[in-house]
């Protein structure tokens, strides 16, 4: 399957730079790469590498690495044991450490991070199992503290440390508040850090370590060449802190400054919030594009505090946009240009005005009705995250048609499924509330949920979804579509490798509804994946269909992106803005309210503790404030989108 990347509009020249210019703002320096799998390629180049150096010129001993586990190493495992078959890389004489494990665990239990290593990485390759140390969760309390310290003299300088970071700057279990002075050792998990840990235990905080075992920042230090990794947008306020904030124990991370060899991988969303990205003109000249001079002013703006009508030449010129205004200038054209240009995005026609002159309208008048297909990840993505635009395509007489990509069982809490059972036995529909107290006792953590009990859950989020359409005057009947697509039916958060079958759906239903434009999510900081692979897999099906020919109409189909309830798009990438009234803002919030399952105790909210249309509401108001700052008309709300194509 395609990668899906955002459209680009352009940035620093960097073919024109030397590296030390590009890495200016960089207190460690950052690589980006278009992927996480060829960020992880470049990395494995350079473990194969430093192993078969030290091989050859040091054969009497062994390579000290150390790893850490989760999701962010695991594309970099998988080009090791590809290196390591295809007999490119050996790790016989390899001595391999592990940076934490949970506290207590028993050995070998699914949901220990050894386990994980094991089954991802140890197993697949060559390695001598005596030379393999991951911290042993099962050591007895009164024997943990002399275990940390001989598994620090263990660990101590060793050749190459890689590890992934976590969204809060954290290494290992060395969390806020670690120093540059700590060994390995237990350290107690606050809850916050358990909310985190809790989905590899089925979302069940009770059932999550209350501690763990980590290597310290020193015995990290300690090490020849750190590289660190990063993956997602949900990284990238960690990734430039890290990268270029000050030391700080409110992110541990930022402590690996003080080494002379350490760098970041990143994969261009969890460095997109780098100074080389978001302002590249203060690092050195730039591939201007329409877009990014939009970027650039509305940066200006912000950074002075004026509307754009009132930039001056001085600001331009004490603001690194010197380079702009001998390009595109003079800066009051430039001043008018962008203003125009924002102007612009701003429509209450999301299918287009009828019978109007659409030439700088973001969406064409004819066909004056659109058929329009809006892909929600989750059963209730459509609303939080576009929910007035949806009303209004409705109202505004449009062919709407909402599919959900994925049932969001998982996303269901068990008192929510009992609370149901007893609505339906006090309402006479039959009494099975003891029958299901005994599924959910059935439960494992760490294994699948049972496959009767996610049936419920899925029933329930379907039910609200169609309430929530119901709404607004949507048919739940011949308008909504639950694709319920295999790969995220796996019963726990770690879903199935999406595959054609999985396209072949979202296929089928393109043709069948024949849409006009197309929404679909362009949130990649989802917390647990899920948009990222709804929306690659709706994308390949549209490349698959193009491809394939006789679908020639497609051409003309505008393909629009939105965003979630964790961020929204930067004002420089916006296509279309599409201002709610404040009567709109409590019909969409209604429409939220539909959700009930996901109100207050929902088992994977992310780090955000208020409800999703807590979230909805204060992005798309902030996003009208910005608008209003900038000159423009001042509206309740707004939802933004960028265009595909």
């Amino acid at each position: 399957m395609r990668h899906f990347s955002l459209p680009s509009i352009g940035g620093l020249n960097e073919n024109s730079l030397p590296k030390n210019i590009i890495h200016s703002f960089e207190k460690i320096n950052a690589e980006i790469y278009e992927d996480s799998a060829k960020a992880a390629e470049e990395v494995a180049g350079i473990v194969a590498n430093a192993i078969k150096s030290l091989n050859e010129n040091e054969p009497q001993r062994l390579f000290r690495l150390c790893i850490s586990t989760g999701r962010t190493p695991a594309p970099l495992f998988k080009s090791l044991v590809k290196r390591c078959k295809g007999g490119e890389l050996s790790f016989s004489k390899v001595e391999l450490f592990s940076i934490d494990e949970y506290y207590p665990v028993v050995e070998n239990a699914k949901q220990s991070r050894n386990n994980r290593l094991h089954e991802e990485f140890i197993n697949l390759v060559d390695i001598q199992k005596q030379n393999v140390h991951v911290p042993d969760g099962s050591v007895p309390q009164n024997q943990v503290s002399e275990y940390c310290l001989e598994f620090e003299k263990m660990a101590k300088d060793m050749d190459l440390v890689v590890i992934g970071i976590g969204a809060d700057g954290q290494i290992g279990f060395n969390e806020t508040g670690s120093t540059p002075q700590t060994h390995t050792r237990v350290v107690p998990l606050s809850y916050s850090s358990r909310k985190r840990q809790a989905k590899n235990f089925n979302g069940d905080i009770l059932a999550t370590p209350q501690a763990a075992i980590t290597m310290g920042i020193s015995t990290v230090l300690s090490a020849s060449k750190i590289i660190l990794m990063a993956w997602g947008e949900e990284k990238a306020e960690a990734v430039k802190t890290i990268v270029e904030g000050k030391m700080t124990s409110s992110y541990p991370a930022t402590f690996l400054q003080m080494h002379e060899d350490v760098t970041m991988f990143v994969d261009e969303n969890a460095g997109s919030l780098l100074t080389r990205i978001t302002s590249p003109w203060e690092v050195g000249p730039c591939n201007w594009t329409p877009k990014l001079i939009r970027t650039a002013v509305v940066w200006l703006c912000q950074k002075v505090g004026k509307p754009i009508l009132k930039l001056s030449y001085n600001d331009y010129l004490e603001n690194s946009l010197g380079e702009l205004i001998e390009l595109y200038g003079p800066y009051s054209k430039i001043n008018i240009d962008v203003f125009n240009d924002l102007q612009h995005t701003i429509s209450g026609w999301p299918g287009g005005k009828p019978n109007s002159y659409d030439k700088f309208r973001p969406v064409p008048s004819i066909p004056m009705t659109k058929t329009v297909l809006i892909f929600s990840p989750h059963p209730d993505d459509d609303v939080i995250s576009m929910g007035g635009t949806l009303i209004r395509l409705v109202s505004q007489g449009h062919n709407v048609h909402v599919a959900y990509e994925t049932s969001g069982d998982l996303a269901v809490h068990d008192d929510v499924v009992l609370q149901h059972m007893d609505a339906a036995n006090q309402i006479g529909f039959g009494d099975r509330i003891e029958q299901v107290k005994k599924l959910i006792a059935t439960k494992v953590p760490g294994d699948p949920e049972p496959r009767e009990l996610l049936a419920l859950k899925a029933g329930i989020r379907r039910s609200e979804a169609r309430g929530a359409v119901r709404s607004f005057g949507l048919n739940p009947d011949t308008n909504v579509h639950f694709l319920n697509l295999p790969f995220y039916e796996s019963g726990g958060v770690a879903k199935f490798p999406a595959t054609q079958v999985d396209i072949d759906i979202v296929k089928d239903l393109i043709l069948s509804v024949h849409p006009d434009q197309i929404y679909m999510a362009g949130d990649l900081a989802d917390p647990h994946g899920t948009h990222r692979v709804c929306t690659e897999t709706a994308l390949e099906a549209l490349m698959q269909l193009k491809e394939e020919g006789g679908n020639e109409w497609l051409r003309d189909t505008m393909v629009w992106l939105y965003r979630g309830a964790w961020m929204e798009w930067e004002l420089g990438k916006v296509d279309m803005a599409v201002p709610l009234s404040p009567s709109e803002v409590v019909e969409k919030r209604h429409a939220i309210f539909r959700h009930l399952s996901q109100k207050d105790i929902v088992p994977f909210p992310g780090e955000d503790p208020r409800e999703f249309w807590q979230r909805a509401e204060e992005r798309t108001q902030n996003t009208a404030k910005l608008y209003d700052q900038l000159g423009m008309a001042e509206y309740q709300a707004i939802e933004v989108f960028v265009r595909l194509y």
